[in-house]
């Protein structure tokens, strides 16, 4: 079993992330801590895999967390997740060592993904023969979530970069990213599906109300 240490402040946060855990085939939450100072006391009288860690901890930020566990030579990988998406802090969190990068909100079937991909490659053994063996393995760690057919990546962002400033119709986000209405409102049908954001009926004049769509927050 891959023991993992859930680092959230916020308690309801903190309870649903090791439920999340917890529904992992192979995973174990072998604790809690609410701030980075009880994590650090936790890593020093009990044996982790790995870090589920927040960033915006009541005491010291989270890439402390990880500099401190890496001074002190503790054998425990770490996933970040954070509302954080500044890029300075994804670089930084990469030369600390950090495996793997989630973004809030998330469903769990993205955490499951996240999850299983760091245990293919935590059991990954025997020696390498040649650099593709090396590029498959980092692949497996960090290979992207895959989408249904026909939607990319780069749209779903454009999509979600809308949906953080305001909520939108459709056809708003379809104007505002240069694709059709019927495209825009797959791309957020894709989102409330996958837990990543809502429904909101607009209601003004008469008629049928208007549906925006909204980034569900979680901190």
């Amino acid at each position: 079993m891959i023991r993992v240490l859930v680092v959230e402040d916020e308690e309801v946060t903190a309870e649903a992330n090791r439920l999340f855990v917890e529904r992992v085939e192979g995973f174990t939450v072998a604790g809690v801590a609410r701030s980075g100072g009880e994590a650090l006391r936790f890593l020093r009288r009990s044996e982790v895999d790995l870090i589920l860690l927040d960033l915006y901890l009541p005491d010291m930020h989270g890439l402390e967390v990880c500099r401190a566990v890496r001074a002190a030579g503790l054998a425990c990988d770490v996933i970040v997740v954070t509302s954080a998406r500044d890029l300075a802090v994804v670089r930084n969190a990469v030369s600390l060592g950090v495996a793997q990068y989630l973004l809030k909100p998330f469903t769990f079937a993205t955490l499951r993904e996240k999850l299983l991909r760091y245990a293919d490659f935590r059991a990954s053994e025997g020696e390498v023969t040649g650099q593709g063996d090396v590029d498959r393995a980092l692949a497996t760690l960090r290979g992207h979530s895959s989408l249904p057919k026909g939607m990319t990546q780069d749209t779903l962002d454009a999509v979600c970069a809308e949906l953080r400033r305001s909520p939108m119709s459709a056809q708003a986000v379809g104007a505002a990213i240069g694709v059709s209405r019927v495209t825009a409102r797959r791309y957020l049908e894709h989102l409330v599906d996958t837990g990543s954001a809502d429904r909101v009926p607009q209601y003004g004049g008469v008629g049928r109300p208007e549906l925006l769509y909204r980034i569900r927050t979680q901190r």
